[in-house]
């Protein structure tokens, strides 16, 4: 089992930032992969980003192109998402999400809220 729990979440205005954290505990020495997802209201769970936690190598969905960064920690098994520039179409409950050794997003935080006011 994975325990995941964000933090970071709040209210901001447009054009500010705001950087995320997922600190993850339990079996995590088989951690493969770790990403973010968000969902806005009524609307359908979507990807952000993701970092692979052996190389790094990360992957972003377009619209955050250029504005997020995704970093990871592997000391202290946290990954991070720096948000900046952000927009009010970027307002939803963010989720952590890691993948073990079925490299399926299995385990999931329970979220934090990012509202952006414009």
């Amino acid at each position: 089992q994975v325990l995941l729990v964000e933090s970071g979440g709040g209210l901001v205005q447009a054009g500010g930032s705001l950087r995320l954290s997922c600190a993850a505990s339990g079996h995590t020495s088989f951690m493969w992969n770790m990403g973010w997802f968000r969902q806005a209201p009524g609307k359908e769970r979507k990807f952000v980003a993701s970092v692979s936690w052996g190389d790094g190598r990360t992957v972003y969905e377009d619209s955050v192109k250029g504005r997020f960064a995704i970093m990871r920690n592997t000391a202290n098994h946290t990954v991070y998402l720096q948000m900046n520039s952000l927009k009010p179409e970027d307002t939803a409950v963010y989720r952590c999400a890691a993948a073990l050794a079925s490299r399926t997003y299995e385990y999931w935080g329970r979220g934090t809220q990012v509202t952006v006011s414009s």
